[in-house]
């Protein structure tokens, strides 16, 4: 693994995030070591944004159908001509600005005496970044990853690190549950060191990640434990200034904007009113929710809407842990527990929901749904499948929107590929969908434990095959 260890104020800086710092602190800002493990964590949740909102979640999109890549370098992953070397500062982004730092804030924070609060969010930020670089790479490090003695850490099977990931947000939970030491005021940039919110975000987390693996059950169980509410979502927080805005805005404002466009896209075409494949009917209207999410015939909407300067991210929300209950609960309990539960997230949609910047005062309808809308010939079955075929169908569809510009996008077209209900992709170039992100070239020429021989772009991690 690459041996030097980013301290993320550089990113402080790059976020607007060094008002959190006291002024009578003094410490080395290239050195984590000797930095308190509160700063530390900040660094961690920076590290953090850039991962899950940045290149790794623009190239999901890309493989989602959610963007095509139109020049440059985009155009290449839009037609799926990747390399190693593609993936190393993406690499990077989790097992060093995100773990490293996370790890470093619970040592040391153990070392202080100070096992509680801290280390519990410590180790909720490692778990969510673990968790989903196994669904990306599969086969990763985990015991010996992001710790500085090892430099050429062994990876672990797929499967065992899922399992080690519910150990460690279990292990989490517990430990913010003794609701003592807290980090300091204002290091902790999601919930401020509210205990009891991210316990929420911890069960969310375990149940995305039993949905990976397919342990439909599980997920809801610890669904049923999550996020409740939207005051309650894990977003990433931005600003009005180029140095804290969101880096979707960033990146379409940018001089590389241009190469990525939602037009000609399988989201594109079923929330628009006006295509022929929009998913809208007598209880749905998709008008405001397709104005929040592109302008004109396809562009991203970052000048009012979803992709704006200073719009909010999400991370782990409310709507994804209402649409695992609704998948999860289908699949694993009965038809109208699944019905239950998409029309809750449509009554919260009916009220706004997550849009925002006054696209929720808009034209929409998200009206219930009865089950003679599921039934042969009804409005949700044109097809004559069954029910519970049906249901299904419009909940992964409903998980696919939602999820636009996020990396779960990506886990879940994957996941469902191979049943025959859902969102079906067609591929951009030749016959096969990516079902992968490659191992990078830093790891390959450094990490003689870096898996061989190395899996191709377009072979299934172990949990999709």
């Amino acid at each position: 693994m690459l041996r030097i260890y980013i301290f993320t104020f550089l990113l402080f800086i790059v976020f607007g995030c060094e008002t959190i710092i006291p002024e009578d602190i003094n410490l080395n800002p290239n050195s984590p070591s000797e930095a308190p493990e509160d700063l530390v964590l900040t660094g961690s949740m920076v590290g953090t944004i850039l991962f899950h909102e940045g290149a790794t979640a623009r190239r999901s999109g890309i493989w989602s159908g959610y963007f095509r890549g139109t020049d440059r370098q985009h155009e290449g992953f839009d037609n799926y001509l990747v390399e190693a070397s593609d993936f190393s500062a993406i690499w990077n982004d989790m097992f060093i600005n995100s773990l490293r730092n996370a790890i470093i804030s619970e040592e040391k924070a153990i070392q202080n005496d100070r096992s509680g609060i801290i280390t519990g969010i410590s180790k909720v930020i490692q778990a969510y970044g673990l968790g989903v670089a196994a669904s990306l790479y599969g086969d990763i490090p985990f015991d010996q990853a992001g710790r500085i003695e090892f430099i050429t850490p062994e990876f672990e099977d797929q499967i065992e690190v899922y399992n080690k990931v519910q150990v460690l947000l279990s292990e989490a939970i517990l430990e913010l549950s003794l609701d003592v030491n807290k980090p300091i005021n204002g290091s902790d940039i999601f919930f401020n060191g509210d205990a009891n919110k991210w316990i929420k975000v911890a069960n969310s987390l375990k149940a995305r990640f039993y949905m990976h693996t397919k342990e439909y059950n599980l997920a809801y169980t610890y669904a049923s434990l999550g996020i409740d509410s939207k005051s309650n979502n894990m977003y990433a927080i931005h600003g009005d200034v180029q140095g804290n805005s969101n880096l979707y805005y960033q990146f379409f404002t940018g001089s590389r904007g241009s190469e990525l466009t939602s037009e000609n896209t399988n989201i594109f075409d079923i929330i628009n009113p006006s295509s022929e494949s929009y998913r809208g009917n007598t209880k749905t209207d998709e008008s405001a929710r397709f104005g929040y999410y592109f302008t004109g015939n396809g562009t991203p909407n970052f000048s009012n809407g979803y992709f704006t300067r200073s719009n909010s991210f999400p991370l782990v929300s409310y709507s994804e842990n209402l649409l695992t209950l609704a998948e999860s609960g289908l699949r694993t309990k009965n038809f109208y527990t699944g019905l239950s539960h998409i029309n809750d997230f449509r009554g919260y949609m009916s009220s706004g929901g997550y849009l925002n910047n006054g696209f929720d005062t808009l034209s929409f309808k998200y009206n219930p749904y009865i089950q003679s809308d599921f039934e042969a010939g009804g409005i949700e079955n044109l097809n004559s499948i069954t029910k519970e075929q049906a249901l299904l169908n419009e909940i992964l569809e409903e998980r696919y929107i939602t999820f636009y510009g996020q990396i779960e996008g990506f886990n879940d077209v994957r996941r469902t590929r191979k049943e025959g209900i859902g969102v079906k992709l067609l591929p951009n170039s030749g016959s096969k969908l990516p079902e992968r992100f490659l191992y990078p070239q830093s790891e390959i020429d450094t990490n003689p434990n870096t898996p061989s021989p190395l899996p191709g772009f377009f072979e299934p991690t172990r949990v999709n095959q």
